[in-house]
């Protein structure tokens, strides 16, 4: 287990959030590429959906992290009608800081990106579990899944 990297990001709504305002809750922080994509619409949909019921269930929040611009997330947010915060890292400081930030390949393309990565952290700040290259159709699910396990533990 090893501490969660700390953050102050701005939320979709220009408010700065830190991994301190989560303190003392469950927190799942998942990163995905970009805001309006196929994937990262069906994975944040799935989430949106899956919300209230990992917030009953464990009382975690759920926390998105891209380098889109707090306008995209604005804007991402109200089309899909998120019920959960966007957190906008331009210079992907804290991706990396997570070990989400890396090499990828996309037609034969290699560039560096971000990796479709989610970390579980509980109460106390520590990072409980990592999913790496993570499936956004069945995610949400996985997710609550590992955090009723946890609960029951």
């Amino acid at each position: 287990m090893k501490k969660a990297p700390d953050f102050k990001l701005q939320d979709q709504n220009s408010e700065y959030k830190t991994l301190k305002d989560y303190a003392g809750r469950w927190l799942v922080l998942y990163f995905y590429p970009k805001d309006a994509t196929p994937g990262c619409t069906k994975e944040a949909c799935n989430f949106r959906d899956a919300r209230e019921v990992i917030e009953t269930v464990s009382g975690a929040s759920v926390v998105g992290i891209s380098k889109d611009s707090v306008a995209s997330h604005k804007k991402f947010s109200d089309k899909n009608d998120l019920n959960f915060t966007l957190l906008s890292d331009p210079e992907h400081t804290t991706i990396e800081a997570y070990g989400a930030w890396g090499p990828k390949k996309f037609m034969g393309r290699e560039f560096f990106g971000i990796h479709r990565n989610t970390y579980l952290i509980d109460p106390s700040g520590n990072i409980v579990k990592e999913y790496i290259g993570v499936d956004p159709q069945t995610h949400s699910q996985e997710i609550l899944d590992d955090l009723k396990a946890f609960k029951a533990n």
